[in-house]
């Protein structure tokens, strides 16, 4: 660490020598201070720019320039005259005032567009040429260079904190707006600005009437010459690997008119490059944006499919990816714009998890688990887009949206306690989900917004295990470890082997339609009047069964602890109702934006279980909501929220009938589960402030859930196996986040400080017995780097986090300390050649002593013959060090585990790409 300290020590006092500074204050023609307006330094020589900034809250402005050096200095401002003056220096600072002049013809557009950053209203623009240096491919290599933005370890895009809710590319979307698509996919030779939209809504119309502060949008802006021509670039390559042949091939085209754009992405590589996982696929484009706050109510619609594991390079050892993707949009006319795309994926890999599980129960023993997983995943997407702006008082959207897919997942087990399992999954599921909308502007004070949703979801899972059984030593007091489990399930355990299936069908239904009617009282406050109701009906099937080594089928008649009358099938419909209406106030007063509010609901919930059994909840509820937002300055506030809501679970939690979660998990619903309600409390802070290059945010969050739905967890006397039913908690769940972030650029050094706070507070039963767990956990992350456009960039980060758990059954508690300190580096040599490099290293540690460290080093050299030329070559090696595993800490209410995770060996491939 003190060697990084020096090193940036050393290259601050670099940049620093010879420079003098020019300070002074820009006012309006009354001598009032003007705040953010543009400040340029010219060089008369170069005729490049030295030096930009802008003026603060009092106007003042501060440019580090050379000395003995001759500028252009330009002051802008909109609505105001263009100041521009010829500056000297020599070897002292210069001080010197401006004052500007009105002026309609809003002079100084021109050098606006010219500014590295400019800020106009709630939108900072970023030339995004001038954060490059050469060695940037992709959309996300500009991004990570930008000042407030960040790109986390899932691969979404922050802004000050705030995950970016779509990206659009002049205007269009981009994949109905998937930020993840547009950063591995969109040549940052194509991008002329990057646009951080801020307080965004998609209807403008809205835009006056709501708080949009948690809403980041971003838009690119292409250069002129990417505009009515193909552009992209076309990738292919081939490699070696311990026993395997690589291959990569990735077309990458994309087509920009006014009228129409077209969006073509290919990928087909098994070099673990994979783009959207399956957890992004269930996700994308298929949720569909509210554009009026939430009402209170939240319905969880569990997801019933397989279990699967996400892959990629960090924790599987084999992944084969297939993408085809076609994105389109068109407007036949001003009025009407049309879009959408479609989508098929194909993700095939293995994975290797060796589990070392402490389970928090005494009488439960340790168990050593090696799994080894082959899955895949086909899935096709559709989305459809319509967008009619009549004229600026009416607007009608309608979106479609579908995901169709085959899984299938195979698991070979060695459990220490339960012998050899072999566990098989498939499922062929299917989502459609249906949004219109229409806002009507009626008169200068009223607007009207309505909003119908619309889910139909079929998921289809099926399950099978085989386990291992001596049927000799049932009774046994040292018998096979799944024996006793099996007597409980009322299995036949004459039979070599435990071949049990579950079959399962789960079917939702639901709409959700809304109307928002917005009167503007006056010019700094209007009322908000909502009603609305949400629907939704579920159907769940399901059956547990046995077959017999001679391949009858056997129907198991099981007696479980704790769950009367135990089912093996299910036949259960929930039907659920939210009829509300509701008011909310906003007023503007000073630096204040004031938004208090509450709704009403009528709420009936029932389920009707084989045919007989019935149980209804009805009942009424006033769920208040308050935010206050304090706007200190236009680039910095303070925002304040509580929330009441009201949560609801599914259906897969109410059927009672016995479900097979995996091998030695077995789970019964509960019908006579109540709505959860929590408690919310929100305050984010954020500061991006230009003038000294500073940016900040902060937040704290606080929720108290009542009557949360949890579980009573049984295990078998003895055996890792353990049967479970949901509960509604009788004490409150509790959780706490503070998080904080400070970066700031001194000239080309940019350094970041942040850190977090988490503690999760919560309720369970195991073995019938009440179990209290707590979760604290604390984070440290530093980063400082350069940014130099003609030069190598270097980025050196630490992260520290601290661990610690709880547990009423444990009597000592476990603390876990991981550390990452990483280098990444990267340089554009003799304006052909690119070199980047990272390393990383992982160390985890439990009462001071290290269980696992890992290295992970990687390296690509590219070759071009100049920065405009068409042909690139490649050569990228991942995991250079051939480090075989890395290690995760997961700490749950069950049990404490250490799972080593088997990864991706050595690669090494060459690759060429041609540019169009």
């Amino acid at each position: 660490m003190k060697k990084i300290l020096v090193i940036a020590i050393f290259m601050v006092t670099c940049i620093t020598t010879a420079q003098v500074k020019l300070t002074g204050v820009v006012k309006d023609s009354i001598g009032v201070p003007l705040e953010m307006a543009n400040v340029i330094a010219i060089d008369n020589n170069t005729k490049a720019i030295a030096s930009y900034g802008f003026s603060d809250a009092k106007g003042f402005f501060r440019l580090d320039l050379k000395n003995n050096t001759s500028y252009n200095v330009k002051i802008s401002y909109i609505g105001f005259k263009e100041i521009s003056t010829t500056i000297n220096t020599t070897t002292v600072d210069v001080v010197k005032n401006f004052t500007m002049k009105e002026d309609n013809m809003l002079d100084g557009i021109n050098i606006v567009s010219k500014m590295p950053v400019t800020i106009s209203g709630d939108t900072i623009s970023y030339n995004a040429d001038s954060f490059k240096n050469g060695t940037e491919r992709k959309l996300e290599d500009v991004l990570k260079k930008l000042p407030g933005v960040e790109i986390n370890a899932a691969g979404q895009i922050e802004v000050e904190g705030k995950a970016v809710e779509k990206i659009t590319i002049d205007g269009k979307d981009f994949f109905s707006g998937d930020t993840k698509l547009a950063t591995k996919n969109i040549p940052s030779n194509a991008i002329d600005k990057i646009q951080v939209l801020r307080n965004f809504s998609d209807v403008s119309q809205l835009s006056g009437v709501q708080n949009n502060e948690d809403r980041v949008a971003i838009n690119i802006k292409l250069k002129e010459g990417k505009k009515n021509f193909w552009f992209g670039d076309v990738t292919a390559g081939i490699g070696d690997a311990p026993n395997e042949t690589l291959y990569l091939f990735q077309p990458k085209l994309f087509y920009y008119t006014p009228k129409y754009t077209l969006n073509v992405i290919g990928d087909v590589n098994n070099i673990g490059e994979v783009v959207l996982d399956r957890g992004d696929l269930r996700s994308f484009g298929a949720n569909f944006q509210s554009q009026s706050p939430s009402n209170g109510t939240n319905i969880n619609i569990a997801d019933a499919g397989i279990g699967f594991l996400t892959a990629n390079a960090r924790n599987a050892n084999k992944i084969e990816t297939k993408l085809s993707a076609f994105n389109f949009s068109y407007s036949p006319n001003k009025k009407l714009n049309l879009g959408g795309f479609l989508i098929f994926s194909s993700n095939t890999n293995g994975q290797r998890n060796i589990n070392t599980i402490d389970y928090v129960d005494p009488n439960t023993p340790d168990d050593l688990v090696d799994n080894t997983t082959n899955q895949t995943s086909n899935t096709g997407l559709f989305r459809f887009t319509s967008i009619y702006k009549k004229d600026i008082n009416n607007q009608m959207n309608y979106n479609i949206a579908g995901r169709f897919s085959n899984e299938f997942k195979t698991d070979n087990i060695n459990s220490q306690v339960l012998s050899d399992i072999t566990e098989t999954e498939n499922a062929t599921p299917f989502t459609i989900n249906q949004d219109l909308s229409y806002f009507y502007t009626a008169s200068e004070k009223s607007i009207f917004a309505l909003e119908i949703k619309h889910l139909l979801q079929d998921e289809d899972p099926f399950y099978i295990a085989s386990l291992e059984n001596n049927p000799n030593n049932n009774d046994d007091a040292n018998n096979d470890g799944f024996d006793d489990a099996a007597e409980t399930l009322g299995l036949d355990r004459s039979n070599l082997f435990y071949n049990l299936e579950q079959d399962r069908r789960v079917k939702t239904n639901q709409m959700d339609a809304k109307l928002d009617y917005y009167y503007i009282l006056n010019s700094v406050s209007n009322l908000n009047f909502v009603a609305g109701t949400i629907l939704s009906n579920q159907n769940y099937n399901s059956r547990f069964f046995q077959i017999l080594d001679n391949g009858d089928e056997f129907t198991p008649n099981p007696t479980i602890p704790g769950v009367v009358d135990p089912q093996t099938t299910n036949d259960t419909e929930y039907k659920f109702a939210d009829i509300y209406a509701g008011v909310r106030y906003r007023l503007k007063a000073g630096i204040f934006t004031i938004t208090p509010g509450f709704t009403v609901h009528s709420y009936n919930s029932q389920n009707t279980q084989y045919g007989t059994e019935f149980f209804q909840d009805k009942f009424f509820q006033v769920l208040p909501e308050f935010n206050v937002i304090a706007q200190f300055k236009r680039s910095e506030s303070l925002n304040f929220t509580y929330r009441q809501q009201v949560n609801f679970t599914d259906v897969n939690q109410i059927a009672r009938g016995i479900v097979a979660s995996r091998y030695n998990s077995f789970f019964s619903g509960n019908d006579e589960l109540i709505n959860a309600s929590f408690h919310n409390i929100r305050l984010n802070y954020r500061s991006f402030n230009l003038f000294n290059n500073s940016n900040v945010f902060a937040g704290l969050n606080y929720t108290k859930t009542i009557n949360q739905v949890n579980s009573n967890t049984i295990f078998q006397p003895g055996s890792v196996v353990s049967s479970s039913t949901s509960i509604n908690s009788p004490l409150d769940n509790e959780s706490f986040t503070a998080f904080g972030n400070v970066s700031k650029t001194i000239k080309k050094i940019t350094g970041r400080l942040g850190g977090n706070f988490n503690y999760n507070k919560s309720y369970q039963f195991i073995n019938s017995l009440e179990n209290t767990n707590e979760n604290i956990s604390r984070g440290i992350n530093t980063r400082i780097g350069t940014n130099f456009t003609k030069a190598p960039n270097v980025n050196l980060s630490y992260n520290v986090s601290f661990i610690d758990q709880k547990n009423s059954a444990r009597n000592a508690d476990i603390k876990t300390v991981r550390h990452i300190p990483s280098i990444d580096f990267d340089a554009y040599i003799w304006n052909s050649l690119t070199v980047k490099t990272d390393f990383s290293y992982n160390e985890t540690r439990q009462e001071g002593n290290v269980i696992n460290s890992f290295k992970i080093w990687n390296a690509s050299f590219a070759y071009r013959k100049d920065k405009d030329a068409k042909w690139e070559y490649e050569l990228v090696g991942s995991n250079l060090l051939a480090t075989g595993s890395n290690l995760n800490v997961n700490q749950n209410i069950i049990s404490f585990s250490i799972n080593e995770r088997f990864i991706l060996p050595r690669f090494v491939s060459l690759r060429v790409r041609y540019q169009l």
